[in-house]
């Protein structure tokens, strides 16, 4: 691809992202659903092969809320099970921190680094979730190849993390809460449903975790329902998903 081609694609990126944020800015807006779509747009860009997303609760603690793939989010898992890493890095410093090559990383994050390429991945970019000196989370950009990002994929990846730091923001202020109180308990409790609703979809029809949830979203757009809510049904047997496979072969 063309510097130039790789330029327009940049700006489609983040255009698009924005017109998305915009068109999901209403009352009913699923925060969850926003952020699982940004981490797409980050790995459909392709300056990374996965994206996971931390939000803080009140206490301050860090949560896994979104992620590109099941494996990334296992990883978010592991890292804050262990307190080790660079997304609690930048989350905790409110800067930018990257790895070019984890595998030399093992004095800096010992258990991070050895998991992250054990489980496939060999360079990270993180960036804080933040509004002015407010800190509201972090994203783990994670790449399968060793190397720096491209100084102009980093300012769309920035960008990106801006318009998602927007609309967790945005999510608050429609809740009533402000920006100092957090709606995240009711994303926790949403993701909890999420990751039910996938164990359950995942077992039923003997599919791999990362296509349930692909089954639960496609559900819930087909639909014009929020991604929660399927999730909720899906868990309390009020909405049977079939899959496609399970269509064709009926």
């Amino acid at each position: 691809m063309s510097e130039q081609s790789r330029s327009t694609s940049r700006e489609a990126a983040i255009v698009e992202a924005f017109v998305h944020l915009s068109d999901t800015l209403v009352d009913d807006f699923d925060v969850i659903e926003l952020l699982h779509y940004l981490t797409e747009r980050y790995v459909e860009h392709g300056a990374v092969d996965d994206a996971a997303v931390m939000l803080a609760a009140p206490n301050g603690h860090l949560q896994a809320v979104a992620a590109s793939t099941e494996r990334s989010r296992l990883l978010e898992l592991f890292e804050l099970q262990n307190v080790e890493g660079p997304c609690l890095d930048a989350f905790r410093d409110g800067v930018v921190v990257s790895c070019d090559d984890l595998s030399v990383e093992h004095e800096r994050w010992p258990t991070f680094a050895t998991h992250a390429v054990e489980v496939g991945y060999l360079a990270v970019h993180s960036i804080p979730l933040k509004l002015r000196e407010r800190v509201i989370g972090a994203l783990n950009l994670l790449r399968a190849e060793p190397g720096a990002v491209d100084p102009a994929d980093a300012t769309v990846l920035r960008a990106l993390a801006d318009i998602a730091t927007v609309g967790v923001l945005q999510e608050r202020t429609i809740a009533g809460l402000g920006i100092q109180a957090s709606g995240l308990e009711l994303a926790l409790t949403s993701r909890i449903r999420i990751e039910q609703a996938k164990g359950i979809l995942a077992e039923r029809h003997r599919i791999s975790i990362d296509d349930a949830f692909a089954l639960l979203r496609r559900h819930a757009r087909h639909h014009g329902l929020r991604l929660t809510d399927v999730a909720v049904g899906v868990v309390e047997r009020t909405i049977n998903i079939v899959s496609p496979s399970d269509t064709e072969t009926s």
